[in-house]
Order: C-alpha cells, then structure tokens, then sequence
C-alpha cells in the first residue's frame, strides 16, 4: 500500500538544524533538537511505502517556549519564504517533487520510483498580508491553507477561542474563488462555523476526536460531520497526548484507533486518513507504543478492518486529491 501523510512539518525541522537526507541513525547522532528524539527523515518516509504527503509551512510566533518565533506579519512571512526555499533545493537536488493538482498526485503515484510527492500545506496564514496576498502563495504552490495554529490575525485556534476576523472572513472567501482548501486543524470552534459558512473545500489535516481526548484542539462530532458532508477526509494525529487523555507518553496503537473507529462510526471509514504530524513538535517519546521511528508508522494499519487498510492507508486522501486538488 502507499502511504499518504496528511501532515509532515519537513522544512520546519530542516530550519531547525535536522538534515532530513540523512539516515535516521546519522540524523540522531547528530541532532541538535534536544528532547525529542527523531523519527522522520527521507529515508524513513520512503521505508515507510511514503508516496505523497502534504508538507507544512509552519511559521512559529514568539510565546515563553519560542523566543525565537515571529511578532508580526513580516516575521511570520520570512519563515514561510525559507521553508519554501527549503522544499525548492530538496526538489533541485532530487529528494521530493512539489505536487500542483490531483493530476500531478495520480501521475505521481504511478511512477515506482519517484521520491516523495509534496503537497503544500500553510499551517497558520500569518504569513499572508492580506487576502489580496494569496495568489502570491497560490503560484508559490501552496494549495491548503489552515488559517490558525493558536491566534492569528485571521481566526481563533489552538488554546484560543474566538471567531474568524474580518481580514480571516475574507482570506477564507478569497480561498474559495482561487479553489484552494481549508484545513481546519487548530481552528477554534467559533472559527470552524464561521468558515464553513462561507463553503470552502474543507479538510482536518491532523485532528483526532475530541469526544475522546477534551479540548478545541480536537474536532468534536459536529464538526467531523461537516468536514464530511464538505467532501472532506481527517488525519489522525500519532501524539500520545492527543491519542489518550492525560498520557504525555505510552498511547498504544488500539488508543489510536479508537479515534478511527469513531471516526468511522460518525462518518464512515472513507473520511478517515492519516496525518501523523511526527516531529511536529514532538518526538519518539510521545509517539505511540511501537511507532519508534517513521518506518514503523505502517504497524498502525493492522489495527485498522482488513478491507479499510489501503483507504485509510492513502487511498481516501488520494480519491480527495484527485477530485479537489
């Protein structure tokens, strides 16, 4: 089975001093991320049966753990434009290609021997000035934009409630004339009924259920149901603490699926998908029971019903690719 990865922060953790083109072995010898032990390079994805995933560009804002993170638009611009030039030199020097449409991902998967398919995803649209900024992102080939991380000048997110703004109400109806998805991970639940009002491709990248794990950093049922009457698949997040209330680490791979199966059960298993998120923030300490390295991500597939493997595997956010890319 191919894989398709909802959500990998590549270009993030390039910045940060990870060198992605390494073994997995010579990246630990040498990583300068302390604290979280890593689990995804090049070699790892493709180990993994990796065809496409969809690659971030995650600007970081300043809080207490980030100093180092953005205070404004320009800020926040300037970190999307290095990732963006990070992709490019990986695409130059042969380890992904940058994917534009859903019939660039069908020829994509077609080739046995192509790298990795990348499809870019814009995780917190601070580095947009403006709505009259996104065709500058759309050439760039940026094709989902997810308008928060925590608060942004465009939504509530993550830890911080509160609506789409006047400038994040006319970002989402600028996204829906240029065709260019909305991932609605991080987005606050005043901010998801905001966008989904206005009608955009909508997709949860990396989202787990928040009728087992509590907080607006989780979808709860409404909201998964809206994302599949849109079309819309979600992503499963492989962090413990996002898997099993209250477990920082030791989430098993069933905890996992449990937020599958509800998924499921809300849904059906075509709206189920993968997006891990590893070395988003977090590393093998905090990914679940048996899942040490990226390579090993696959085993989560034998928890899944034998005839939803290859759907949830990448066949459900291929058939979305395909149709809304």
């Amino acid at each position: 089975m191919r894989l398709i990865d909802g959500h990998l922060d590549l270009a993030y953790n390039a910045l940060n001093g990870r060198d992605l083109t390494l073994t997995l072995e010579e990246l630990r010898r040498v990583d300068p991320v302390e604290g979280q032990t890593a689990t995804t390079t090049f070699t790892e994805l493709r180990a993994a049966g990796v065809g496409v995933c969809f690659g971030t560009l995650f600007a970081l804002p300043r809080t207490p753990d980030s100093p180092q993170g953005y205070t404004d638009h320009a800020g926040a611009r300037a970190q999307a434009l290095a990732q963006l030039d990070v992709y490019r030199r990986w695409e130059d020097g042969g380890f992904l290609r940058l994917l534009r449409s859903g019939a660039e991902v069908s020829a994509h998967l077609a080739q046995a021997d192509a790298p990795l398919g990348v499809v870019l995803l814009m995780e917190g649209a601070d580095p947009l000035r403006d709505e009259g900024d996104l065709p500058f992102w759309v050439d760039a080939g940026v094709r989902l934009i997810g308008p928060a991380w925590g608060v942004t000048a465009y939504a509530g997110g993550t830890g911080a409630p509160g609506p789409l703004t006047d400038a994040g109400k006319a970002l989402v109806t600028a996204m829906c004339d240029l065709g260019i998805a909305l991932d609605a991970s991080h987005l606050d639940d005043a901010a998801f009924w905001d966008a989904a009002e206005i009608g955009p491709k909508m997709i949860a990248s990396h989202s787990n259920s928040r009728a087992l794990v509590p907080g607006n950093r989780h979808l709860n049922d409404e909201m998964a149901r809206a994302i599949a009457e849109r079309g819309g698949v979600i992503g499963l997040v492989f962090l413990s603490s996002f898997i099993k209330q209250g477990m920082e680490t030791g989430a098993t791979l069933d905890d996992l699926a449990a937020h599958a199966r509800h998924y499921a059960e809300l849904v059906g298993w075509d709206r189920v998908a993968i997006g891990s998120d590893m070395d988003g923030g977090f590393g093998a300490e905090k990914t679940p029971v048996g899942i040490g390295r990226y390579s090993e991500l696959p085993r989560f597939l034998d928890e899944v019903p034998g005839e939803h493997r290859a759907g949830v595997a990448g066949e459900n956010w291929l058939r979305w690719l395909t149709a809304y890319l």
